[in-house]
């Protein structure tokens, strides 16, 4: 029988792991496209990724209160609706975060070392694993500095583009994300940018996979997941505000580094190597609590039979060190093999697919176990797939067929001891 993972976190250190994973890399990456999808209709867009995001985290809540232990979506649909939803969830859930991993290794390379930037990207994934394996506890405190830090950055953009600083701004970049291009600013083109925005926020689900190493779950878990999102929600309209008001939502829309652009083009261009800093920072705070959350869920996956047993093993310091390991691993290999925007757009449609299954979980609770009322759960099952299929055809085309081949794979490969 493999040891439990040590009950060590409060409400605090969950609520700052899961901003340190949705305040990171989509904040500064997403602007660009979101803005050529949804036109004028950015800050809709921010308001709908933002309602889909409160509707999942509403179903997360009550699953995680019910089912107080790591593996989050995976654990939810296996025991709540059949073992084969709970497979889907798991590895559209390691998809969507090891290439969420990869995207913000790509960021923090690209802003640091823009000359060999994939060389830096594997650089902080091998030494944020290293911090994983320090235990929840050290990167829980680590989490604290950075998400300081971002926000301390994100609110020099807020004032910069509030007063105006952008409005010289320089000749457009090149953007390296592909554009939605015809659905931009209609009513599709909103759904669109909201399925990429909505890559920004889903960092919470990092908090359900936490459930076995909070104090009293009952009680943390929803409160953290709560206040994580309210603050993410108002930090991203905040900041959406900025940027249209500083550079206007034509020019936003072309640029790949918006939130850099803003404040090297004020009065203090120097304050521009900070964003670069925050970036950095950002994305390293991301890379830091995602891993950790890929291998909870692939603890909580071994331990069931769905992966190989060697994953349950937890260490003395009270961590899965050898999840820990194969998830920064497989982060290695996606960054070597994808850049940051094709990463991107992977996690943000497999992450989709995983609440898709969490809200049908939900909805197979009984009411005493229900804090939210149904609709949430019913919302945001819909909303899901729509922004899910709504997204690049391309990238929505590759999320199905690794979903389908991650599936078939630990379908085949799983231990037939466990029952169910």
């Amino acid at each position: 029988m493999s040891e439990s993972v040590q009950r060590r976190l409060g409400t605090a250190d969950a609520v700052v792991l899961g901003l340190a994973a949705m305040l990171g890399t989509g904040v500064f990456a997403v602007w660009g496209p979101a803005a050529a999808a949804a036109g004028p209709w950015l800050l809709v867009a921010v308001v709908l990724a933002g309602t889909v995001a409160a509707c999942n985290a509403a179903s997360t809540a009550d699953l995680a209160v019910a089912h107080p232990e790591s593996g989050g979506g995976y654990v939810y649909g296996r025991e709540r609706i059949a073992p084969g939803a709970g497979r889907l969830a798991g590895v559209a859930f390691l998809a969507g975060k090891t290439s969420s991993a990869a995207a913000a290794a790509g960021v923090f390379g690209s802003y640091v070392l823009p000359s060999q930037p994939v060389a830096a990207a594997v650089v902080v994934i091998v030494a944020v694993t290293a911090l994983n394996l320090a235990g929840v506890r050290w990167t829980a405190r680590g989490a604290y500095a950075l998400v300081g830090g971002t926000l301390a950055v994100l609110l020099l953009v807020v004032v910069s583009g509030l007063l105006g600083a952008g409005e010289s701004v320089t000749p457009a970049a090149v953007p390296t994300t592909e554009a939605p291009g015809p659905v931009a600013g209609g009513p599709l083109g909103v759904f669109t940018a909201a399925g990429l925005l909505f890559f920004a926020f889903a960092g919470y689900a990092r908090i359900a996979t936490l459930g076995e190493e909070v104090r009293d779950p009952s009680r943390t878990l929803r409160r953290a997941i709560e206040v994580a999102l309210a603050i993410a929600m108002a930090t991203y309209l905040l900041v959406g505000v900025a940027l249209i008001v500083g550079l206007g939502i034509d020019r936003l829309a072309t640029e790949t580094a918006p939130l850099v652009t803003l404040v090297d083009t004020g009065p203090s261009p120097s304050l521009g190597v900070l964003v670069r800093v925050g970036a950095a920072v950002a994305a390293g705070s991301a890379l830091l609590s995602v891993l950790v959350g890929v291998s909870r869920t692939g603890l909580a996956m071994a331990r069931r039979g769905e992966l190989p047993g060697a994953l349950a093993v937890v260490g003395r310091r009270g961590t899965p060190w050898r999840a820990d390991l194969a998830g920064g691993a497989v982060a290695v290999v996606i960054a070597l093999l994808a850049g940051p925007a094709a990463a991107i757009a992977l996690s943000a449609c497999s992450v989709l697919v995983y609440y898709a299954v969490i809200n049908l979980a939900a909805l197979r609770l009984p009411p005493e176990q229900r804090r939210w009322p149904m609709w949430t759960s019913w919302a945001g099952f819909v909303l899901c797939l729509a922004l899910a299929v709504l997204l690049p055809v391309v990238q929505v085309a590759i999320t199905a067929l690794v979903l389908v081949a991650g599936w078939t794979l630990v379908t085949l490969l799983r231990d037939p001891g466990p029952p169910g």
